[in-house]
């Protein structure tokens, strides 16, 4: 359709409603309440549609598009997509990966796995449990590091987007912390592969780090002898109006599942919602 067929369609639409859906600027519109609640309860409706279909078709794979914050899709969901498609062969599964968040109003993506602090508009947010940070080093490295202090001079690696930084480590073991010289990234990951090579000690998420850690290609060389850190950094975000879908259940199931968590029921209220890094959230 036209942009012009498509004004003429919505004013006819506010003509039959006798109300008005956008307030009209000189580029933009905008939705007006009025607007705002009709679109909720169409987004709901062709979802319900939706949902309707899968479950009267058996003619082929269904498709789940699922959205993950980078270093948890490389690091921890990626290498057990095939356990997940073994148990639901029905399942055709799309994982796209991007430090910005899903935006389900376009409905691109089923449901999101983030990093920090979640948008819980229309949404429903499930925590991923606490994840303990520690430093993490190659077995030769690890082998002069025994304290806190060891980590004095040495190459400290730095994940620039993590919500737990080598300060606030340094400060729960009750030490200054020191010039942090060495190598930085924008993703865990990276960070991660830098400290498997060698390259120095990186302060990462023994979840993301686990294949790594039972590989012995990382150690946590002060686990015992410090405090560690734990926090809640991942949630799995939904899209209300897709919460009772059958392959976004199964797929939530069985990430809880995979992560010894208990199943919770989605689709019926809203999980907590505030995420900062403060006292009540970072563990020391």
């Amino acid at each position: 359709m036209s942009p012009s067929a498509i004004s003429h369609a919505i004013r006819k639409l506010e003509v039959a409603l006798g109300t008005v859906l956008f307030e009209r600027g000189v580029r933009q519109v905008y939705l007006t309440p009025p607007g705002e609640s009709l679109r909720r309860s169409a987004v709901a409706a062709f979802h319900e549609l939706r949902q309707g279909l899968e479950q009267v078709a058996h003619r082929g794979p269904q498709l789940l598009r699922v959205h993950s914050a980078p270093s948890f899709a490389a690091q921890w969901l990626n290498p057990r997509l095939s356990h997940f498609l073994a148990e639901h062969p029905q399942i055709d599964l799309r994982l796209a990966a991007g430090t910005d968040y899903a935006r389900f109003t376009n409905d691109d993506f089923d449901v999101d796995i983030i990093y920090g602090l979640p948008r819980p508009e229309n949404t429903e947010i499930v925590p991923l449990g606490e994840e303990v940070v520690t430093p993490l080093c190659g077995p030769a490295l690890a082998s002069k590091i025994h304290k806190p202090e060891d980590l004095f001079g040495q190459v400290l690696i730095t994940s620039e987007n993590k919500l737990v930084r080598w300060h606030e480590w340094f400060a729960a073991n009750g030490l200054a912390t020191p010039v942090v010289r060495g190598m930085r990234f924008d993703r865990s990951f990276l960070a991660i592969a830098t400290a498997t090579a060698g390259l120095g000690v990186a302060l990462e998420s023994t979840r993301l780090a686990e294949q790594e850690i039972e590989s012995g290609r990382l150690v946590a060389p002060l686990a015992g002898r410090s405090k560690e850190i734990r926090y809640v950094g991942h949630r799995i975000l939904i899209p209300k109006a897709s919460a009772q879908q059958s392959l976004v259940r199964a797929f939530v199931s069985w990430v809880l599942a995979e992560l010894h968590l208990p199943d919770v029921k989605i689709g019926s209220q809203t999980r907590a919602l505030h995420v900062r890094i403060q006292a009540s959230d970072v563990k020391a």
